[in-house]
């Protein structure tokens, strides 16, 4: 887990899906829901890491005007393809990362929102995005930063406890699966876990606080081992 952000850049480069748990559309419209909801009005929103747009498209909906932004040229060419084809002309895309992307933007918003991204920023360089962030902020504005994973209950999942056949058999196979990954990816020279880093709930508190917010930490609906941080 200490390799340099090209690490993941480069695992994203031809990636032209997020990782839902399902890209079933009945699925992604009730995740969106459930994010619409914890967003909480605000009409301008930046979208952070918007992969291929599934969320984005369905948060124009609900706002005037959107920015989605991310790092992979495959990712964004995939979220232009679902804009055009429902004919959201409110939102517009900018190919960037965490350190880039506010010397690009012309404007601040009452929503900054970043969805299963964060995982693969180190405590450091959350630090620093909520500090930009809230240089982007209008006033009463929010930052929500959905799907962390949570390093009290990511290991479970790992495991399969969550799952609906768990079993001490299962866990055993698990366990040694992910040793095995472990040690493929030492061997590789790769990161031990694709999914990125864990942060404690308590962590990204002491960071939102530093910079004078003040945040609400909110268990996910529909994965079990991640929470989202709603800092106002």
């Amino acid at each position: 887990m200490s390799k340099p952000k090209s690490v993941w850049e480069e695992f994203f480069a031809d990636k032209r899906s997020g990782g839902h748990r399902s890209s079933a559309e009945e699925f992604i419209s009730r995740e969106a829901r459930e994010k619409l909801f914890h967003l909480d009005g605000g009409k301008t929103l930046l979208d952070f890491g918007c992969g291929a747009g599934e969320l984005l498209v369905y948060y124009a909906r609900e706002y005037e005007k959107l920015v989605g932004t991310d790092f992979s040229a495959s990712m964004l060419d995939e979220a232009d393809k679902r804009i055009k084809a429902r004919k959201c002309d409110n939102i517009a895309l900018i190919l960037a990362d965490d350190k880039t992307i506010w010397e690009k933007l012309d404007s601040s918003f009452d929503r900054i929102t970043a969805a299963g991204v964060i995982q693969y920023l180190t405590d450091e360089e959350v630090d620093n995005f909520i500090s930009q962030a809230s240089g982007h902020l209008n006033k009463g504005g929010k930052i929500v930063l959905f799907d962390l994973l949570d390093p009290r209950l990511y290991p479970l999942w790992k495991i399969g406890f969550f799952s609906r056949n768990f079993g001490f058999r299962k866990i055993l196979y698990k366990i040694g699966f992910e040793i095995q990954s472990m040690i493929s990816a030492r061997l590789k020279n790769r990161p031990k876990d694709i999914l990125g880093y864990t942060h404690n709930p308590s962590t990204i508190e002491s960071i939102a606080n530093k910079h004078g917010f003040e945040m609400e930490y909110v268990q996910s609906m529909y994965y079990e081992y991640k929470y989202h941080a709603i800092i106002s």
